[in-house]
C-alpha cells in the first residue's frame, strides 16, 4: 500500500467521525522511556511469510492449539484488495502455511484504524471479517464475517452481523470463542447516525452492539450494549473465567470519553462501568481505542488519554474479578511523545503492554514487562525503531505464547507499506531466559 492510499483512507476516517483530534506533535519527551540495565533482553528478528509490498494492518492472535494467527491486508495501486492470513506453528518454531486468501475485492473499504481481525474457535474453525462499502456514499460500509472448517483453505459466503440496512459505518469489531464453536463479535454501528450531521456530528450517536454466531453462521441475540460511543475508536475483548470481557471508549452528551468495560454474563451483558475515571473532554474523535487481555479471573487494559491537562498518556489498570471493578490506573508513558496505539497480553505470570511514541527522531515501538498486578516492572525496551511516521504506521499487534512475545507492526518505507516482526524473549525477573 503506498502512502497515498494511507493518506486518502485518513481523510475518510476524519471526515466520516467529525474533526480528528491531531497527533501529538513531536518533541522531547517528558520522561523518555529507560530499560533497566541489570535486566539482559533478546530482541530477535522474526521473519514474516507476508513479505509483499504493500502488506498492512496485521491481526496477531493465538489459537488454542498452540498456533498463532497473522491475517493482513495486501494493498497494491490498480489492483484489489487482499485479505490474507497464515499461521506460525509453536511446536516447529515455523510458518506452516503460505499466504492465503479469505477475500478479495474492489469494494473492500480499507482503512488504518478500522482493520480486519482473526480469530479461531474450539472446534478448530477459522473466523475472520473485513469492511465492506455498501452503498455510494463514501463512509458507508458494513461488516463482513466468514468462518473456515478446513483450515482456511476455503472460506464460507460472508455474512453481516447487522441488518439494519443503513448506509452508514458500520466496523471497529471485536471477536472472541463463544462455546465450543460459536463466535461473539461486536462492533460500532452507525444506524442512528443516518439523520445527516450538526456542527460536524452526526445527529444520532454511534451505538456499540454484539451478536453471536453458530457454525452455520446463523445469527442468535444481537443486542445493543451502549447507545453512544466514541465514533471511531477501536474496541477490545477477551474471555475471562466469568464471560467475555469488552472494552470500548465512551462518549457522553459533554464528550467525556474514558475507557468503559462490560462482561457478557450468561445471556446478558453487565450495566457498562468506566475502567477509570479519566474525565477526558475530547470533542472529536481520537481513533485510539483500548486493549484488553485477560487470563482466568485476572484482566489488563491500556490505554490512551490526555485528560491531565491535554498531555497524552498510555495508562494501565487491572482486574481480579474479570472486570467488575479494575485498580486506580498506572501511568505507563507520559509526554507529547506518546502515540498510544496499544496492545497487551498476559501469559506465563506476566503483563506485557505495547505502544507507540514519536518524537524529533522518529517512531518507535516499547514494551513493557509487569507483574500480573502491573506494581513491577521487569523490562522496558525499544522494540523497533521506524522509518514511517504519522497514521501510516497503524496498530502494532501483540501475542504471548510460552513466555515469548511475539510482535508485528507496520513500516512505511520510500511510500510503501510493509509488515515486520520481532520475538523478545525475556531474561532477568520472570523471564524465560532462553530462546526457542
Amino acid at each position: 500500500m503506498r502512502i497515498a492510499i494511507l493518506a486518502s483512507v485518513v481523510l475518510a476516517l476524519a471526515a466520516g467521525c467529525g474533526a480528528e483530534a491531531p497527533a501529538p506533535a513531536a518533541s522531547v519527551p517528558d520522561s523518555a522511556p529507560g530499560a533497566d540495565p541489570a535486566v539482559e533482553r533478546l530482541v530477535e528478528q522474526w521473519p514474516l511469510p507476508a513479505m509483499l509490498a504493500g502488506s498492512a494492518m496485521p491481526d496477531l492472535v493465538a489459537a488454542g492449539d498452540r498456533r498463532l494467527l497473522l491475517s493482513w491486508v495486501n494493498s497494491q495501486r490498480g489492483r484489489r484488495h487482499i485479505l490474507q492470513f497464515s499461521s506460525y506453528d509453536l511446536n516447529a518454531s515455523r510458518w506452516e502455511m503460505a499466504p492465503a486468501t479469505i477475500a478479495v475485492g474492489n469494494s473492500m473499504f480499507v482503512n488504518w484504524a478500522d482493520t480486519p481481525h482473526i480469530m479461531s474457535t474450539p472446534d478448530g474453525a477459522l473466523w475472520a471479517h473485513w469492511l465492506q462499502k455498501n452503498g455510494e456514499a463514501p463512509y458507508a460500509y458494513d461488516v463482513r464475517l466468514a468462518r473456515s472448517s478446513d483450515g482456511g483453505r476455503n472460506w464460507s459466503a460472508p455474512v453481516s452481523p447487522h441488518d439494519d440496512g443503513t448506509q452508514t459505518e458500520h466496523g471497529f469489531v471485536s471477536m472472541w470463542p463463544q462455546g465450543p464453536g460459536a463466535l461473539g463479535i461486536a462492533w460500532l454501528d452507525g444506524r442512528n447516525t443516518a439523520g445527516g450531521t450538526h456542527a460536524g456530528h452526526a445527529t444520532g450517536a454511534m451505538s456499540l452492539r454484539a451478536a453471536s454466531f453458530d457454525g452455520a453462521l446463523r445469527k442468535d441475540a444481537e443486542v445493543g450494549i451502549d447507545a453512544s460511543v466514541c465514533d471511531c475508536c477501536q474496541t477490545s475483548a477477551a474471555v475471562t473465567a466469568r464471560g467475555p470481557l469488552l472494552v470500548y471508549r465512551d462518549r457522553t452528551d459533554g464528550e467525556v470519553r474514558d475507557i468503559f468495560a462490560t462482561r457478557l454474563d450468561g445471556d446478558a451483558w453487565t450495566a457498562p462501568k468506566p475502567v477509570h475515571a479519566d474525565g477526558w473532554v475530547m470533542p472529536a474523535c481520537p481513533v485510539n481505542g483500548p486493549a484488553v487481555a485477560a487470563e482466568g479471573e485476572a484482566a489488563v487494559v491500556a490505554w490512551y488519554t490526555a485528560a491531565d491537562g491535554d498531555t497524552p498518556e498510555v495508562r494501565i489498570a487491572h482486574s481480579v474479578d474479570a472486570g467488575d471493578g479494575f485498580s486506580a490506573p498506572l501511568t505507563l508513558d507520559r509526554g507529547e511523545a506518546v502515540q498510544g496505539r496499544v496492545a497487551v497480553a498476559l501469559g506465563a505470570g506476566q503483563a506485557w503492554v505495547l505502544w507507540m511514541r514519536e518524537d524529533g527522531d522518529g517512531q518507535s515501538l516499547w514494551l513493557s514487562r509487569r507483574s500480573p498486578d502491573l506494581a513491577i516492572e521487569h523490562q522496558r525496551i525499544e522494540v523497533a525503531r521506524l522509518a514511517g511516521r504519522g497514521r501510516g504506521t497503524g496498530f502494532p499487534q501483540l501475542a504471548v505464547a510460552d513466555g515469548i512475545a511475539h510482535v508485528v507492526w507496520t513500516d512505511v518505507e520510500d511510500g510503501v507499506a510493509g509488515l515486520h516482526g520481532a520475538r523478545i524473549v525475556p531474561r532477568g525477573p520472570g523471564g524465560s531466559g532462553a530462546a526457542r
